[in-house]
């Protein structure tokens, strides 16, 4: 079957609410977290947002992956850059190119915006990710910090 992405529709909650519960359950695991979510909860948390875009990798009726990302500002070339938050393709289906080819449609879609970027960043735990993200783009020397304001939702 082949691969088509698009940007979720307004009516796909249901449909990508497991997908995005499963993203949210693995990340937790490999980050040690201990705050639980709601698949449905986040599907709704996204459908609130107007500057979250996502971009879903379908198999027929299947989403298979996503991309979650923002169109920024970018005050160093007064351009505009995209922010790639969350890069997730389902274990079954790992290895078949799906995640390269989320990170190209967004930078595609970054190409037409005039985009000066895409940055994003990853976990130093998540090693099947680091190995992609070394095959297909730059390792900056930047560094990144987080402040915690919820002790509850800690990673």
């Amino acid at each position: 079957m082949s691969l088509s992405i698009r940007p979720a529709g307004s009516g796909e909650a249901a449909l990508l609410a497991p997908l995005l519960g499963a993203y949210a359950a693995e990340m937790r695991g490999v980050l040690h977290g201990q705050a639980t979510a709601d698949a449905g909860a986040i599907a709704a948390l996204l459908a609130a947002d107007a500057r979250t875009e996502l971009l879903v990798a379908w198999e027929g009726d299947a989403p298979q992956g996503f991309a979650l990302f923002y169109d920024l500002p970018e005050l160093v070339f007064a351009r505009r850059c995209g922010q790639l938050d969350d890069l997730f393709v389902r274990a079954e289906v790992r290895g078949r190119g799906i995640a390269r080819a989320l990170v190209e449609a967004v930078g595609e879609l970054g190409r037409v915006r005039g985009w000066s970027h895409l940055r994003w960043f990853v976990p130093e735990a998540d090693q099947a990710a680091i190995a992609l993200y070394e095959r297909i783009a730059e390792r900056t020397s930047w560094r990144s910090y987080i402040q915690r304001l919820d002790p509850g939702a800690s990673l």
